[in-house]
Formats: structure tokens, C-alpha cells, sequence
């Protein structure tokens, strides 16, 4: 029998605590009901330094040089303090395990060149979702939709939309805690499991592809974890902080400045009111189009 590696055994031994303590399903922490009129759910909290949790966390929105990495190769890995995270988790993220999925949080797009990936959070939305999909549809551009669990598990139909016109699932927690990488090993693993599975079992088995820790709040093990069920773990580099409704022109604004830092750009369709940012991407879309930008999905 392969010997476990220390890494492993925390996870494995936290996990069967999660197990015992909470009678085999494990529990969901929401940060309040949702009055908005994206359906039930978590009420989605976003810290205000630039959608980051104000805990240590192994993920920065772009590389400070400007430059993603290339296609495929993950992209920086590294709080904004500079640390990989491991203060606030059991220790250095693992290689590529026996899925082949990287456990380094992508910053870059399967095509590479001059590409560009849409990155949509914290839905699906009945109301905000459809309008989104109807700007998408109609620049033939293909996204990837970070759902919060329980948005998915309410919005069965919705998903199965996504799915069928092409676009990618990303697991974006259970209950969006910011906070999650001070948490214990048990949190974090029932946090993007449970969240997998309500999406997938939405999408009737389309598998989700990718992990994206609300505001940025990765550690090596929920990455580790992550890509040992299959799920990339995805950063950004243009936060176009649309979550904050600065106004459709700001929004647009950000994505024409900050473009350059890298290709993976953040809009939300969830959360709240998403006007601002369906009229944004109205804009948006063609413009990047007309400076010769390609869209593609982000590496895996």
C-alpha cells in the first residue's frame, strides 16, 4: 500500500472528524438570507480591499509585473504579503496529484496569445443570469459561471442553460466565507465538496472544472483539495469590483485599464442587483473584440 504523505493524513483525519461531528453531512454556515432577487441563498459578503478576505490567503488578482504566465502553467502563487498561504493552513501545496489537475491558482487562458477569459460569480440568478446569457450569446462569447451551491441547487434549470450553451461550472463554496482560510481543513473540504456536488448534480453530472475561494481566501490544502476532485483552483487579474455597483461606466473603465495585468477578467451575475454590469458587458465585449483580443476558457 502507497505510504500517505503527512499532507495527506491531515486531510484524511480532519475530514473523518467533519464526519463524526456532524453525523455525515456536513454543515453549511450562511451569512444571512438573500433579499435580493437572485432566489434563496447565502446574502454574499465582499470585504472592501479589492475583493479580498482581510486574512492571509495564497492568491493575488494579477501579477505584479503585468505579465500572466503562460497558457497552462498556473500563474502567481502567492499572498499579497508575499507568503504561499501556509501560515494559516497545514503547509506547502502538493504537486499535481493522480486527476493531472494543477494545485497552483491559474492566471492564464487555455489559448494563451492575446486571449481573454469572462469569469461570472456568486450566481446562478434567475433574473441576472438569462440577461448575462443573452449578452454572451449574442458577441459568441463562451464564460466561466462560479456558483455558489446553494444558488445551483435552486436554479436547476438555470445551470443546465449554462451547460448547454457551452459555458464552463466553477465551484465557488457553499457560503461564501471570505474567512474560510482561517478555518479549519473539515471546513474548507465540506465548503468546495458540498458546493461541487449540488452544482454537478444541477447540471445533471457536467462537471465542474474549476475552484475560485471567495475573495481570493485559498490555501494549499483547499487547493490541494480542490484538485484532487478535478477542479482547477482560478484566480483573476482584472477585478472589475462590479459587486460594489461603482456604475456601468467605472466597470467598463476598469477592464479597458487593468486588462493588461492578464486575461482572466471578474464580473458577478449574483449577490444583488447586476444591471450595471449586464450594460457593462455590453460594452466591454465588442471593445475587446476590437483590439483583437480572442476569448477563450481558462486553463485547467
Amino acid at each position: 500500500m502507497a505510504r500517505l504523505t503527512a499532507h495527506t493524513r491531515r486531510i484524511v483525519m480532519a475530514a473523518a472528524a467533519a464526519v463524526v461531528l456532524t453525523g455525515g453531512v456536513a454543515a453549511a454556515v450562511f451569512l444571512g438570507s438573500d433579499t435580493s432577487a437572485d432566489g434563496p441563498g447565502p446574502a454574499l459578503a465582499h470585504s472592501s480591499s479589492a475583493g479580498k478576505s482581510t486574512g492571509k490567503s495564497d492568491d493575488k488578482p494579477g501579477h505584479p509585473s503585468g505579465k500572466p504566465g503562460p497558457s497552462g502553467s498556473g500563474g502567481g502563487d502567492s499572498a499579497p504579503d508575499g507568503s504561499d498561504g501556509s501560515a494559516d493552513s497545514t503547509g506547502p501545496a502538493a504537486p499535481p496529484g493522480a486527476t493531472g489537475i494543477s494545485e497552483t491558482i491559474d492566471h492564464a487562458t487555455e489559448s494563451g496569445g492575446k486571449s481573454v477569459s469572462i469569469t461570472i460569480d456568486d450566481g446562478p440568478s434567475p433574473v441576472w443570469t438569462p440577461k448575462m446569457l443573452a449578452v454572451l450569446k449574442q458577441y459568441n462569447v463562451k464564460a466561466t459561471f462560479c456558483m455558489i451551491g446553494p444558488q445551483a441547487k435552486a436554479n436547476p434549470d438555470l445551470v443546465k442553460q449554462i451547460v448547454a450553451a457551452g459555458h464552463r461550472l466553477c465551484d465557488h463554496t457553499v457560503s461564501h466565507d471570505e474567512a474560510m482560510n482561517k478555518k479549519p481543513v473539515a471546513y474548507q473540504s465540506s465548503e468546495v465538496l458540498d458546493a461541487q456536488k449540488m452544482i454537478e448534480d444541477a447540471a445533471d453530472g457536467a462537471k465542474v472544472q474549476y475552484f475560485r475561494a471567495p475573495g481570493g481566501a485559498f490555501t494549499p490544502d483547499n487547493r490541494h483539495i480542490a484538485a484532487g476532485h478535478g477542479m482547477r483552483p482560478l484566480g483573476w487579474n482584472v477585478d472589475t469590483k462590479d459587486w460594489k455597483q461603482p456604475g456601468t461606466a467605472a466597470i467598463v473603465k476598469t477592464v479597458k485599464q487593468e486588462i493588461k495585468s492578464g486575461p482572466i477578467v471578474l464580473f458577478h451575475d449574483g449577490g444583488g442587483e447586476r444591471a450595471q454590469t449586464v450594460a457593462a458587458l455590453k460594452e466591454v465585449l465588442p471593445w475587446l473584440g476590437q483590439q483583437g483580443y480572442t476569448f477563450s476558457f481558462p486553463a485547467v
